[in-house]
């Protein structure tokens, strides 16, 4: 995917360097790299983002620090506010989603303004944006830290870059693991022999009546999770230590 699809997380005066760290971290999850910092209140670098990020140090390390927003976004062709409320500026508004899809189809360096964890983005911050950014929330509570709401725009690009085939894959789901066949029948004949022979006894299959109905019934039972062999072993080894007389 092209440089100029990956946008740029622009934090605004964040407070906390763990904050920092936790945005960082989301980040790179979702194949972001290029942060900047506008006036940190406890300076950069800051101690306590690294811990925070678990691992994602490359985002920190290529972190740049600006005075001021407008000099954050200076190269960016499109800004995007990250708001739930205008602030008394007229401006788009789009979701996540939405802001996604217009990263992967608009040419231009494209950068997404986060606010201070406790007020948010002022209104000269909002007015460099050209879109403001925003997401349905509860309206008694619409409270996301800063993570959430990096994480939130990170993965809706992924998410849309993928639906759109929009060059490599920036999101890869974890390797499954892989499953073994289904047990040769004759294994799993022997698995419904095993399970008669304890139940018969017991008289599981009376009335004679309903017999044949009844071994029907848990044949289907048996064969329907498609066990491998490994699975119908340890049903066997199972149904062989209930056989044996209880150990005193």
């Amino acid at each position: 995917m092209s440089e100029v699809n990956r946008p740029v997380m622009v934090l605004v005066r964040p407070q906390l360097g763990e904050n920092i760290g936790k945005a960082a971290r989301a980040m790179l999850n979702f194949g972001l790299t290029e942060l900047r910092l506008v006036a940190p209140r406890d300076g950069w670098p800051n101690p306590s983002a690294g811990p925070a990020a678990a691992g994602a140090d490359v985002v920190l390390d290529r972190a740049k620090v600006y005075d001021t927003t407008a000099e954050a976004v200076a190269d960016c062709a499109h800004v995007y506010a990250t708001t739930v409320r205008k602030r008394g500026v007229t401006k788009p508004v789009v979701g996540a989603d939405g802001a996604a899809r217009l990263i992967h189809g608009q040419e231009g360096r494209h950068a997404v303004l986060f606010g201070p964890e406790r007020s948010g983005l002022e209104t000269e911050d909002v007015a460099l944006a050209r879109h403001i950014l925003t997401v349905p929330i509860n309206p008694e509570f619409g409270s996301l830290n800063l993570a959430q709401a990096v994480i939130l725009v990170a993965y809706e690009w992924s998410r849309i870059g993928r639906e759109l085939g929009a060059g490599e894959e920036t999101l890869v789901q974890p390797t499954a693991e892989d499953a073994l066949p289904p047990a040769p029948q004759d294994e799993l004949d022997g698995l419904i022999a095993h399970f008669e022979r304890l139940l018969e006894p017991r008289g599981y299959f009376l009335p004679e009546t309903r017999a044949e109905a009844t071994r029907r019934t848990l044949r289907t039972v048996l064969t329907k999770p498609g066990w491998n062999h490994l699975e119908v072993r340890t049903l066997r080894g199972i149904l062989s230590t209930l056989e044996r007389e209880p150990r005193q």
